[in-house]
C-alpha cells in the first residue's frame, strides 16, 4: 500500500524479516488514484536488501482510502484485465531490468492520524483494534486512537460491521479539497520490466 507516496513501515517490516536468497520478486504498489511517488524505489531497496531479485514492478490503482470519490470502484473490470495482461508480459520478457520512478532519499513520510469518530452504533466487537496493522487502537479502549502510530490507512473504518467508526465530515471535506487537482482524473496502472 502507498500512503503519502511512501510504503508504511508496517508493510516493510515483514519483508525485512525474510531472506530472499535470490528469489525473483514482482513489486506491486497500490495507490489511491494520486501517485506512488517514492513507493516503488523504497520497496525495491527493501526487497533487494532482503536478498530478492527484482524482475518487475506494477503501479496498481485503487480507491483512495480517505477520499473514496478518487478512484471510486477501482480496481474495476478494465483494471483486472490489464493487471492479468501484465503477468503475461512479465512471463514473456527475456530480461528483467526494471527502473522505477522515485527519488532517493525518499520524500518525508508524515503520517497523520485523521480525526476519527465513533458513533453509538459501536457494538464493541473490537474488530477495529484486532485488525489495525499498527496496533493504534487499544483493545482495552477502542474509542481512542494512538496518533503516534496511526497513519490513516482507514482499515478500522472499512472493517467496522456497523459503520460506527469513520473520519469526521470536516476531515473528509478537507482531504477532498487537498486532493482535488492531483487525484481527480483517472490514473492508469503501469508496468515496469
Amino acid at each position: 500500500p502507498v500512503f503519502g507516496g511512501r510504503v508504511p513501515e508496517s508493510a516493510l517490516k515483514p519483508i525485512r524479516g525474510v531472506k530472499g536468497n535470490g528469489a525473483k520478486a514482482i513489486l506491486v504498489a497500490v495507490f489511491g488514484n494520486r501517485a506512488i511517488d517514492d513507493a516503488l524505489v523504497e520497496l525495491e531497496d527493501t526487497c533487494r536488501a532482503s536478498g530478492f531479485e527484482i524482475i518487475a514492478g506494477i503501479e496498481a490503482v485503487a480507491e483512495h482510502s480517505l477520499a473514496r470519490i478518487y478512484g471510486e470502484g477501482r480496481p474495476d473490470t478494465e483494471d483486472k484485465k490489464e493487471l492479468i495482461s501484465f503477468v503475461d508480459t512479465i512471463k514473456a520478457a527475456n530480461s528483467h531490468t526494471p527502473t522505477f520512478p522515485g527519488t532517493r532519499p525518499y520524500k518525508d513520510f508524515k503520517p497523520s492520524a485523521m480525526a476519527l469518530s465513533l458513533s453509538d452504533n459501536c457494538i464493541n466487537c473490537k474488530l477495529c483494534a484486532d485488525s489495525c496493522p499498527v496496533s493504534a487502537i487499544s483493545l482495552n479502549n477502542i474509542s481512542t486512537v494512538d496518533a503516534e502510530k496511526c497513519f490513516s490507512c482507514m482499515h478500522c473504518v472499512n472493517v467496522c460491521p456497523t459503520k460506527a467508526r469513520d473520519i469526521t465530515n470536516e476531515s473528509k471535506e478537507g482531504i477532498k479539497l487537498r486532493l482535488a487537482q492531483r487525484a481527480f482524473a483517472r490514473k492508469e496502472n503501469k508496468l515496469y520490466i
